[in-house]
């Protein structure tokens, strides 16, 4: 059947008469408003997606033949410090992308349905599964769980966000909101002899009826792997899967029978770590799991439809039971997804229109496709400036240093009115430090991070060039053995020592016993020189604020001698802003700021080569372009001579 003029829209079909209930999961069918519905639906994460794009990458689902979208919500960017919440007025980096009620609204008036997942807990390949960090001062908590402590801080966050969702659900006639998760693959969390603390679902859930949510609840988990572990009494269960589909549905009505089936998670490709190969899903498969899972029958929603990008420090990570033991995801979130993070169209979309109309059962008007956004080469930047590493940690701000006698975690450090640093980077320094010649520098126990040392500005730890690498000094696999650092000094000094840990994310998935401790830095009794326990430290939170970055200040022409942490500045004259990729290859491992907004984290163990920009972080006339670089030589940086348009054969060469 083909879309057209005549066709009603989906809002039209599902409101004619009045809305008398919401969605329902009948025995075959799901049902709208009483009447037949087929559920096809696609993830786009509003916080992974610049605000001035949503309307685009909603109307091309809505175009695709989609009639609804699917949505996290991460607690950790809505209540970023403790009892401090963000809607899209809270002033910080991240803060206009997280109004929700607009994203909805717009989603609303592109004729979609959404789907809601609220958490707290969302997993999403993202910090700490969408946690606030903070939330790891708070003595012996047990996050995802009903331990009250937590409970708590759900609770005070929920009285927040659900007033805004209650207003929004499609049986009140004032929105788009047809269903509701309760928390996120709660399955999962089965260890051995231990039962899943369902109580903490049930809490979830009263919250939600408590705050007026009275569309659909369901629960998601993989059926062969969760099975019924998180899953409660009155609520629809659903599928998380990419392969097996026939196999995995017979199983969600083995232990849910005589319900409509629902693949909540149809894993349209993979994401990246650091240091792996490049993941993906092949068309072929794409498109035999894609239809066996309609013609089943199940509704589906793409995870993802459009993956977007994780801006920021935000990118998750996971944890592996042997080497590497824990592997940071990279910034890009495309996801080999039918919409790329640059939000063009693949062939992957082109299968999903064919598809998808084949077998809905009722036929909506849809939009015309949008054209694809403009992408461009600009032509050369400007020489850079520096700041060396000194000049830049002198200008971290008063209440961003702290003074202690013993390392501290970032989480439990003055940073942020006394919540704690989240993301970035500690400094550990210590002042009028002897050292000789042959002293040596051991780190002991577990170091939370990614470490750099550098003795009077200049860089005494290897690079990271390779994931082995991961295995000697510096790392959180590192033997304790390893966490022993020669100094190479050419003579006896009174040094300034610093020791920098990286924060280069926090696992967001995993067993609640062993995978949830997620604090960063060091702690007290770790910090050792030629054997002497160092105390007395000035501590930073460098946090690489846009607001801070933009007022960098005692920028030189003059590059900085040897290797170690540097800042650079180029400015680029735009004409015209529009979408570009910016290409890292030949730098060393840091982050990309464009006019002081964090576009992501690079690295030279790949697979990562590019970062997106997209073109509302630009301004017509002088942009800044800033890089914080670990290890390069400044001498050696310099953006290449050609623009990899994403991982494709196509390669420009004009200089960028």
């Amino acid at each position: 059947m083909s879309s057209g003029t005549l066709d009603p829209s989906v809002y039209e079909y599902y409101t004619a008469g009045g809305i008398t209930e919401g969605l329902k999961a009948g025995t075959v069918d799901f049902t709208l408003n009483k009447k037949v519905i087929s559920l096809h639906s696609g993830s786009i994460h509003y916080f992974r997606v610049h605000p001035q794009y949503w309307r685009d990458r909603l109307r091309k689902l809505r175009a695709a033949g989609f009639v609804a979208v699917e949505t996290y919500v991460p607690w950790n960017l809505h209540e970023p410090y403790d009892g401090v919440f963000d809607f899209g007025n809270g002033g910080e980096d991240m803060s206009p992308f997280l109004d929700i009620r607009t994203f909805l609204k717009i989603a609303q008036e592109e004729d979609l349905l959404a789907i809601l997942r609220p958490g707290p807990y969302i997993c999403a390949e993202w910090e700490f599964g969408g946690l606030p960090s903070w939330l790891q001062k708070i003595p012996s908590i047990k996050v995802r769980t009903s331990d009250p402590k937590y409970t708590e801080r759900v609770q005070r966050f929920f009285d927040v966000l659900l007033p805004i969702l209650k207003n929004l659900q499609f049986s009140t006639g004032q929105g788009p909101i047809i269903a509701f998760q309760v928390e996120n693959e709660y399955g999962n969390t089965k260890e051995p002899n231990k039962d899943t603390d369902k109580q903490h679902l049930r809490d979830i859930k009263a919250m939600f009826e408590k705050a007026g949510l009275a569309e659909l609840f369901f629960t998601s988990d993989t059926p062969s792997k969760g099975r019924e572990y998180g899953a409660i009494e009155g609520v629809l269960e659903v599928a998380n899967f990419n392969e097996n589909p026939t196999g995995e549905l017979n199983l969600l009505k083995e232990l849910q029978p005589n319900k409509a089936a629902m693949v909540m998670e149809f894993w349209t490709g993979w994401f990246d770590h650091w240091g792996e190969a490049h993941h993906g899903m092949t068309l072929d498969n794409f498109k035999k799991v894609l239809e066996d899972i309609l013609k089943y029958p199940s509704g589906v929603n793409f995870y993802m439809f459009h993956g977007g990008t994780s801006f920021g420090f935000l990118n998750g990570g996971n944890v592996y039971k042997e080497f590497p033991f824990y592997l940071p995801d990279i910034s890009s979130y495309d996801y080999d997804a039918p919409l790329s993070e640059a939000g063009d169209y693949t062939e992957k979309y082109e299968a999903t229109v064919s598809l998808l109309a084949k077998y809905q059962k009722v036929t909506f008007r849809k939009p015309e496709r949008p054209v694809e956004t403009p992408k461009k080469v600009y032509t050369p930047l400007s020489s850079p400036d520096f700041l060396n590493w000194n000049s830049l940690l002198d200008q971290v701000d008063a209440e961003d240093k702290q003074d202690s006698p013993q390392p501290i975690y970032m989480e439990y450090h003055q940073a942020n009115g006394g919540s704690g640093q989240n993301f970035g980077y500690i400094v550990y320094r210590k002042k009028d430090q002897s050292l000789t010649p042959t002293s040596t520098l051991k780190i002991d126990g577990k170091i939370n991070g990614a470490a750099m040392v550098m003795v009077n500005n200049e860089l005494k730890s290897p690079p990271l060039q390779t994931v082995d690498d991961l295995k000697g000094f510096g790392y959180w696999c590192s033997d304790s053995d390893k966490n022993t650092l020669d100094l190479k000094l050419s003579s006896a000094t009174t040094a300034v020592l610093d020791i920098i840990i990286e924060n280069w994310s926090r696992n967001n998935y995993g067993k609640l016993s062993t995978d949830f401790n997620q604090v960063r830095g060091l702690t007290s009794n770790q910090v050792y020189v030629d054997g002497n326990q160092v105390q007395d430290f000035t501590i930073y939170a460098l946090q690489f604020k846009g607001k801070w970055v933009r007022r960098l200040k005692n920028w030189t022409q003059n590059q900085v001698a040897g290797n170690g942490p540097v800042m650079l500045k180029f400015k680029l004259n735009v004409e015209q802003p529009t979408d570009t990729f910016l290409d890292m290859q030949g730098w060393g491992k840091g982050v990309v700021f464009v006019n002081g907004f964090n576009i992501g984290r690079y690295s030279t163990i790949g697979p990562l080569r590019t970062l997106f920009a997209p073109a509302p972080l630009f301004q017509s006339g002088t942009n800044e372009i800033c890089v914080f670089e670990h290890f390069k030589p400044s001498s050696e940086l310099k953006f290449s001579d050609r623009m990899i348009y994403k991982d494709s054969e196509k390669t420009i060469n004009v200089d960028l």
